[in-house]
């Protein structure tokens, strides 16, 4: 087959393949091992499938339900596909309206978040558990369209008994990764199911093509920008919003822009709270607040941004790393979050800090240290003083005032004068 990914070759007999698929199918299960051959017209990546498929789930077993009602509902609008989801249904939703095809999205676990089509298609489905919040990764449903293109991370058409689970045969389906186009963290896929007459190059590139353009909608997004330097309520902006935001929002807001890749409520706890004990209700009740602040900006599972974000400190750390002290100085209004306690705050508060100063007592500038140490940061920082001192020539004015502040820091701090 030139395509591995497409289910039948051109002119092949649909019926005729779904026959032997089913005979190869029970010769694999009637074998009694998993590593055992698979003959027929199996393709590779299906057969690769039925192997890791057959460690996890039982063949005559329906995919499980995890999510319903408000705990789906809450779920799904806060996943980052929802912005695409009218995309979706404006590219396949005459397919899904057509009574015999399904539109199907799901997350990067498998969980079906939407399932849309004509209601018989949707009763007919029912009876195999594919409906919103069921899990049907591989190792929860067998081999299917949207389980094997999370698995692989590649578009799949998935034909009658190449399905593992054997309530799953009458059906076909075609589905394709989606991935954030900031991050390339994968987002879930999004698919079609339905009859034999799937199992054609042309739906495999309807779902591919709709993937793309789920991408390059979510690539349009400009994220938001937060602003966390020198100030206790950071403000986070998006479009023509500003959403200034209390200390402890504060804390969360910054986390999160830190760790784009999202934090588990363990994690979150940790950088919020450090060793504390405390009632988890603690956290989810600021978070709960939050997303009423935030609405679909804030994701949870983990908890994360839902949009890029621009935050003045990662400017200020990539001009660090560029080792460009006069573009860090000038974007350094103050350490970030001053007042904040939080582990996490206080780690990446030093870092910045320590690599402004480090960055410019060694470049031993004395306009650039002079413009640190009058600021109110820089005002009792002996080190960078010292380093003003040691840059200031013999017989300049500023030299003896550098000096006098050098001998009073040490005095207050304690140190040998000199």
């Amino acid at each position: 087959m030139t395509n591995p990914w497409l289910a039948l070759e051109s002119g092949a007999d649909a019926a005729e393949r779904a026959g032997e698929l089913r005979r190869a199918h029970e010769r694999y299960l009637s074998a009694g091992t998993i590593d055992g051959p698979i003959d027929g017209p199996v393709r590779a990546v299906v057969a690769e499938s039925w192997r890791r498929s057959a460690r996890a789930v039982d063949p005559d077993v329906l995919a499980p339900l995890e999510l319903t009602d408000a705990e789906l509902e809450e779920y799904r609008e806060a996943h980052p596909l929802a912005r695409v989801l009218p995309l979706f249904r404006d590219l396949l939703g005459g397919i899904a309206d057509d009574g015999r095809h399904l539109l199907a999205v799901c997350d990067a676990a498998g969980r079906l978040l939407w399932v849309e089509g004509h209601r018989g298609a949707r009763a007919r489905a029912e009876r195999m558990n594919f409906v919103a919040g069921a899990r049907w990764d591989e190792s929860h449903a067998g081999t299917n369209a949207p389980g094997v293109a999370i698995t692989v991370d590649h578009p799949v058409q998935i034909f009658a008994a190449e399905h593992f689970a054997v309530p799953v045969q009458p059906w076909t389906c075609a589905a394709a990764p989606i991935h954030d186009p900031h991050t390339g963290r994968l987002l879930g896929a999004v698919d079609v199911t339905g009859g034999d007459n799937l199992a054609s190059p042309y739906s495999l590139a309807l779902v591919q093509a709709a993937a793309r353009a789920a991408e390059a909608h979510l690539a349009a997004d400009h994220g938001a920008t937060l602003t966390a330097l020198g100030r206790d309520d950071a403000v986070l902006g998006e479009g023509p919003r500003r959403i200034r935001l209390g200390p402890r929002h504060s804390e969360i807001v910054v986390l999160l822009a830190c760790h784009p890749e999202g934090l588990s409520s363990d994690q979150l706890s940790a950088e919020l709270y450090g060793d504390r004990v405390l009632n988890p209700v603690t956290l989810r009740a600021e978070l709960s607040r939050l997303r009423h602040r935030l609405g679909p900006l804030l994701d949870s599972r983990p908890y994360r941004l839902r949009v890029p974000v621009r935050a003045d400190f990662q400017a200020l750390a990539e001009h660090l790393a560029a080792a460009d002290a006069d573009a860090a100085l000038r974007s350094y209004r103050g350490p970030l979050l001053p007042g904040s306690d939080a582990p996490g705050v206080v780690w990446q508060r030093r870092l910045l800090d320590d690599g402004v100063r480090d960055l410019l007592v060694s470049r031993r500038d004395p306009a650039l240290l002079e413009r640190w140490t009058r600021a109110p940061w820089g005002r009792d920082d002996i080190v960078a003083w010292q380093a003003l001192l040691a840059a200031l020539p013999i017989g300049s004015p500023a030299r003896a005032r550098a000096a006098r502040r050098v001998r009073d820091l040490d005095a207050e701090y304690g140190l040998p004068v000199l």
